[in-house]
């Protein structure tokens, strides 16, 4: 009985701070709530079979071949 009661207490204070600083009691919810995010969300994902994006290229593929020489346009 003593933990239902102990359980009661902090509903109710927590209750309370909700309501006269609501600022301060949201901004704590949503803090805690990040590092279950991190341990939760990767392995759902997994789950539902989501795969990452491919890299994006970081330069132009170059050709497999000799480079020729560039004739006219005035670049002699």
């Amino acid at each position: 009985m003593a933990s239902l009661f102990s359980f009661r207490q902090t509903y109710r204070y927590l209750q309370r701070q909700a309501h006269e600083q609501p600022v301060l009691f949201y901004s704590v919810v949503i803090g805690l709530t990040g590092p279950v995010v991190l341990v939760t969300v990767p392995p759902v994902r997994k789950a539902l079979g989501y795969r990452p994006a491919e890299p994006i290229p970081t330069s132009y593929p170059v050709p497999n071949r000799p480079r020729r020489p560039v004739q006219g346009y005035e670049d002699e």
